[in-house]
């Protein structure tokens, strides 16, 4: 490629020599045909040198002009990909994230399946439980008469109806009354008498297995071993709440305690798992608020990856 600028001075200095010898007198005797050519060929080397100039400029510019078309493009392109690259970030995001709803849905679903299930189990034991406790009283097993006394039921008792030497009425054992138990149990876990109070609190649950309170005393079962770090038992209690009484105002707030004893034993995923179920069936409760509160402290996602 030929250097322009340099080409271009070399004939500037050639027509500056030839306007020199032009315009330097000399006599006419001195004028020869040789120098006449000499300044025909300077002006056309002149004439040359403006012609590519000039073609030089305009395809300069053209060639500018194509760079910058060029430039404006590549940022247009730049910038639409980049644009479809946030697009199809924000729609991954939101399938991923309708992904997790689901997938909690769905988890959601499989537990209270599993709950139904375990409910119905239960009361189908509780039924035949009843049922058995019904035909005890019905058909009461005979017992052996005492020495001296007929074991005929019919048989005649002496004047005035009492009943006959060394004949005494069986002793029947009676249930505690429910909410006078409950509620000194109650007194018992706010005073921290925590043995007295778990006997209450097991009379109630024993005695009255499908009254509501039973539900209330099987949490405070929970909370007492939960705060005597006995976590084995305090789940056990939390799970008969969660499962006999999963509609009781105690279920959220005995599925965050099942949560927390979880971990306090170590086992993170199972812990985890319990407090994302309880976001997931109870959002708007106090219980869901701890429940973020301490996923988020964990680093931990609020609903679970797939």
């Amino acid at each position: 490629m030929l250097k322009l600028p340099s080409l271009r001075n070399r004939f500037l200095a050639a027509a500056m020599v030839a306007v020199v010898l032009t315009s330097a007198p000399v006599r006419a005797h001195a004028a020869s045909k040789e120098i006449i050519e000499l300044q025909t060929q300077v002006q056309q080397l002149l004439d040359m040198v403006q012609r590519l100039q000039s073609t030089l400029d305009s395809r300069f510019g053209v060639m500018q002009h194509l760079v910058e078309q060029t430039a404006d493009n590549a940022t247009q392109i730049t910038a639409t990909v980049n644009a479809l690259q946030q697009k199809i970030n924000a729609q991954s995001e939101a399938g991923n994230s309708k992904l997790d709803t689901v997938s909690g849905q769905v988890q959601g679903l499989n537990d209270s399946v599993d709950e139904l299930k375990s409910r119905i189990a239960k009361l189908d034991k509780s039924v035949q439980d009843l049922q058995t406790q019904l035909q005890n009283i019905q058909n009461p097993q005979p017992t052996a008469a005492p020495a001296g006394q007929s074991a005929d039921p019919n048989a005649q008792q002496p004047a005035g109806g009492a009943p006959t030497q060394g004949a005494a009425p069986g002793d029947q054992s009676q249930a505690p009354p429910l909410k006078e138990t409950f509620q000194a149990g109650m007194r018992d876990y706010n005073a921290a008498r925590y043995d007295v109070a778990a006997g209450e609190f097991q009379d109630v649950a024993h005695n009255y297995p499908l009254d509501e309170l039973a539900g209330s005393a099987d949490f405070y079962l929970g909370e007492i071993a939960y705060r005597l770090q006995n976590y084995p038992d305090a789940i056990k209690a939390y799970n008969a709440v969660l499962e006999n009484f999963s509609g009781s105002p105690k279920a959220p707030a005995a599925q965050l305690r099942k949560g927390f004893a979880l971990l306090a034993e170590g086992k993170k995923d199972a812990g985890v798992h319990e407090l994302r179920v309880l976001i997931q069936r109870h959002p708007q409760t106090p219980e869901a608020a701890q429940a973020r509160s301490k996923l988020n402290g964990m680093g931990v996602r609020i609903t679970a990856a797939r």
